[in-house]
């Protein structure tokens, strides 16, 4: 038996010790780096004067140039944000940067999902129309928003696009796009987040409007845009990126600025009511902690209520907010859990159908699902099946939605691309990365797109690896199981997406088992012939009570730091077990 029902083979990753250039480092930490692809010291400096210049980006020029106007002129700027985390805290960098920079007041919007949908469309510009903008800045959106961007423009309203998502074939004709994944752009990551790419675009303004003594000569103290990284950081990680040298700067400089009581009070509230200890808080906390109950606000009812958090400097309305946030978590959480219950369901069905073909990309849909947890959901059933997974929900008009989610070496965006050249009339809209993606058909269609899915995705597994593996640092000795060490591990890189942080593999003795919360289980570990009694938790188990009684066990975990009460200890996050005696 194994964890989750799934079939995992654990293999210790390989490094060359001769490649490696790096000083003063713990064993441990050098071999874990290597495993990385760190091999020297500057790439772990985590400096922000080793940040790529703005003016690498195409088209920042003609971006700052209409941005200076703007703020002379002190035009009316409105802001059209996307519904999730990195939307959201998009949002926040563009209106407090720009505010910060002797911009006019400026508005946002954000569509509402169940309403509009993504992006700048020409419904969105009609109610943007309603704050009289001289200029619309998209963030986090807008590289698709061929009409929606016409539409702005036939009104006499200028359009900004800043965004980070694949552009398509064919561009929107806005004033300026800044996005490092157009085609010959010069800057070294299409990684960053979209409100990686506003911060970007709000420091090649600053440096502008420095150079032409707009400060001096309005007399406006020239602010620290550092000020903004705590959104920058929570946004990079919520919008799982791939933490490369610039996001992993990004990301760290805003934990720094969350841990000694520099940030936003809607980020401090958030992170009071997620349970987490500022001070201490580490990039796995902002994803799995902070950013589900920021995401909550667009996934359940409408993200202005988290931009609002994000916004606000009162301390009190921040956590009112927070709170209520905390609720629609909460509600998320009990729809996720009966729509993934549903959808076992139907794979059960489908296998039931067809006992000898699994299904290379699957598509599943139920009427009674939700449109802002299908992303969630596809992710788990990725997880399960190790497939690429598109879980649809109606959308109206006959319409319905899906949001795909993928693994490694299946681009969901391009397999999307390639169902569209040859079925142009099968897909509405969709657009997204390599992992994630999101679409539009008719129901009518369901039946056709999901065998073409099936189809166009079994092409690619061809030549990907099927085999799940847990990638392990090895294992640690029983003298590097203790709070030093941990503390070490977690401050030594900023872990994430694509540089993931340490995982260590052994055998052990099982001393206790007890489920804890419904669906966690609470153990107390031995290796096998050692002296120290080590807690381990595996959470969200589907069936913890089959894991209770056992004698030895094999395990896959990080090493983690359990605060309680003001204490602090060592226990094991297992992250994969099997059952051994």
């Amino acid at each position: 038996m194994y964890y989750q029902g799934i079939k995992k083979t654990i293999v210790k990753r390989v490094i060359d010790k001769k490649l490696s250039r790096l000083t003063g480092l713990h064993p441990i930490i050098e071999r874990i780096f290597l495993a990385r692809g760190i091999t020297t010291d500057a790439e772990l400096d985590r400096d922000l004067s080793k940040l790529p210049s703005p003016w690498l980006l195409s088209g920042m020029e003609a971006m700052v140039e209409h941005l200076i106007i703007a703020i002379q002129e002190q035009q009316r700027i409105s802001i059209v944000a996307d519904f999730d985390a990195d939307g959201a805290t998009s949002c926040a960098v563009a209106i407090k940067g720009l505010e910060l920079l002797g911009a006019a007041p400026v508005n946002f919007v954000v569509p509402n999902r169940f309403e509009y949908g993504y992006g700048l469309t020409p419904e969105i510009v009609e109610l943007v129309k309603l704050q009289q903008p001289d200029v619309i800045i998209t963030v986090d959106n807008g590289i698709s928003s061929i009409e929606g961007v016409a539409a702005a423009q036939a009104a006499g309203i200028k359009v900004l696009v800043t965004d980070h998502h694949l552009p398509g074939a064919e561009l929107p004709s806005a004033e300026a796009i800044v996005n490092p994944n157009l085609a010959e752009d010069r800057f070294p990551s299409g990684a960053i987040a979209g409100v990686g790419v506003i911060f970007y675009v709000l420091l090649a303004l600053r440096s502008r409007l420095r150079d032409r003594h707009w400060f001096s000569n309005h007399k406006i103290k020239e602010p620290n845009l550092g000020q903004l990284l705590d959104y920058v950081a929570l946004g990079t990680v919520a919008d799982v990126v791939a933490l490369d040298q610039i996001n992993r700067i990004l990301v760290h400089q805003g934990l720094m600025r969350i841990r000694s009581e520099r940030c936003h009070p809607g980020i401090t509230a958030l992170i009071e009511v997620s349970g987490r200890n500022p001070h201490s808080l580490i990039a796995s906390d902002l994803g799995f902690a902070v950013a589900p109950r920021l995401n909550a606000a667009g996934r359940m009812d409408d993200m202005s209520l988290g931009i609002q958090c994000l916004l606000t400097d009162d301390p009190v309305l921040a956590k009112e907010l927070a709170v209520q946030l905390d609720a629609l978590n909460n509600d998320r959480r009990e729809v996720e859990g009966v729509m993934k219950h549903e959808a076992i369901s139907l794979l059960g069905e489908m296998k039931a159908l067809d006992e000898h073909h699994l299904l290379s990309g699957v598509c599943l849909y139920d009427s009674s699902w939700h449109q802002g947890v299908i992303g969630i959901l596809a992710s788990r059933i990725k997880d399960r099946l190790h497939r690429p997974v598109i879980a649809f929900a109606p959308a109206g008009k006959d319409l319905i939605k899906g949001s795909a989610r993928s693994i490694p070496g299946v681009h969901i965006r391009d397999v999307l691309s390639d169902i569209s050249a040859s079925q142009p009339k099968l897909l509405s809209k969709f657009g997204g990365h390599a992992m994630a993606a999101g679409l539009s058909i008719s129901m009518h269609d369901y039946p056709v797109f999901a065998l073409a899915f099936d189809d166009m995705v079994s092409k690619r597994l061809a030549e990907v690896d099927l085999e799940q593996k847990i990638l392990s640092d090895g294992e640690l000795a029983e003298q590097d199981i203790n709070l030093e060490f941990a503390d070490l591990l977690q401050n030594a890189g900023t872990w994430g997406q694509n540089f993931p942080g340490p995982i260590f593999d052994g055998l052990f003795d099982v001393i206790q088992a007890r489920i804890v919360g419904q669906r966690h289980l609470k153990l107390v570990l031995r290796k096998p012939e050692g002296d120290l009694l080590i807690d381990a938790i595996a959470f969200f188990m589907d069936q913890p009570e089959q894991w209770l009684g056992l004698r030895q066990i094999k395990a896959a975990y990080s090493l983690d730091i359990n605060e309680y009460r003001g204490q602090r200890s060592v226990q094991f996050i297992l992250q994969y077990l099997e059952k051994l005696a």
